[in-house]
């Protein structure tokens, strides 16, 4: 089992490892005062992991109930948000007690963003199932539910208590859900790292997943501790998402998250390729990376539309937006400019 210490408004560590959902009761006990828990998750996990976990509360004291929704994006919204908060409330959650993400992206959002509000912020311990949320979004205190005008339109940044990484969970994995974790993992060698860029490369998919999940978090760890609430450092973990956001909206959030990802970050670099800010080699090994891992490197959407929907991205300061771009291989850099600039990289970067 790896351990990392992040060091944010609160410090939390971070436990990767196989058995860890079986091991939560009591790697969560110590840092909760209440007994009182609800476990949060989505109709497709927790047929596979809820009684596991539930059991694992229960050895260790907790009273446990549990609230399941609709899996998918399209359940990350203020409706559910207000149905789990009453489910909380009618459970009569105390400040003292906990609760626990379990499941993917959607399930970490949704349930982080709860226990922020519900009684201005109860204990979350964040048990993340798919790669994606194990590698980015469980580590780092963002949390949100989308709306109808954009995606992550309403949320905070509240940091977790405790994220238990089981890697046992990625074996039940659907191709397309592992892939979409992948196009984050390619995100962290393109912006930080040629050493895991090369280790992606000349590696098969999953070869020591344990440390690729670690090398990820340690990379996301300390970006978080310069720059926690998104103002400036930080921004370079959107490398991609700026366009990706946008495909997911004009697609009705039927595209994964990380297709949207690697769509994003591959017009992005084509167009630095193509406007001379980085080398061809950037372009060269994206492109291989995202095919090796079985992601799209572009879309058939009208570039109007994708600029209309970046328009609604929370990333926006004004009429200025930050452009996440490749200044070099394992490098990104931080480009303020205007969205006509946006335009232009993708007249330039949506086609192959």
């Amino acid at each position: 089992m790896k351990s990392i210490t992040v060091k944010a408004s609160r410090t939390y560590e971070v436990k990767i490892g196989a058995g860890l959902l079986a091991q939560a009761g009591e790697l969560s006990a110590p840092l909760i005062r209440g007994r009182d828990a609800v476990i949060v998750s989505d109709s497709n996990v927790w047929p596979l992991y809820g009684q596991t976990v539930q059991a694992s509360l229960e050895r260790a004291g907790f009273r446990v109930d549990h609230f399941v929704f609709p899996a998918g994006e399209a359940s990350k919204n203020p409706q559910t948000l207000v149905e789990l908060l009453t489910f909380l409330a009618r459970k009569g959650l105390t400040r003292s007690d906990a609760v626990f993400a379990l499941g993917g992206g959607v399930t970490g959002d949704m349930a982080g963003l709860a226990a922020a509000l519900y009684l201005r912020g109860v204990s979350c311990v964040q048990l993340p199932t798919s790669l994606l949320s194990m590698v980015d979004s469980s580590v780092g205190g963002k949390t949100a539910v989308d709306l109808p005008e954009g995606k992550n339109l309403v949320g905070t940044f509240t940091q977790p208590h405790l994220v238990l990484c089981d890697t046992d969970a990625l074996k039940t994995l659907s191709p397309a859900v592992e892939a979409e974790g992948w196009a984050e993992i390619i995100k962290y060698g393109m912006i930080r790292s040629q050493e895991l860029l090369d280790f992606l490369s000349s590696h098969p998919a999953g070869a020591d997943i344990e440390w690729v999940i670690a090398y990820c978090l340690t990379i996301k760890r300390d970006v978080v501790a310069a720059d926690e609430r998104d103002n400036a450092l930080r921004q370079v973990l959107n490398f991609g998402h700026t366009i990706g956001h946008a495909i997911e909206r004009c697609g009705g959030y039927s595209i994964y998250h990380g297709e949207g990802v690697a769509m994003g970050m591959a017009i992005m670099t084509r167009a630095c390729v193509r406007m001379g800010r980085c080398p061809a080699e950037c372009r060269t090994v994206l492109e291989n990376l995202l095919d090796k891992y079985h992601l799209p490197k572009t879309c058939s959407m009208k570039k109007e539309d994708l600029l209309e929907a970046a328009r609604a991205d929370k990333k926006r300061r004004g009429d200025a937006i930050t452009l996440i771009q490749p200044d070099r291989l394992g490098s990104c850099i931080l480009h303020k400019t205007d969205y006509s600039e946006l335009a232009q990289v993708l007249d330039l970067g949506m086609e192959l």
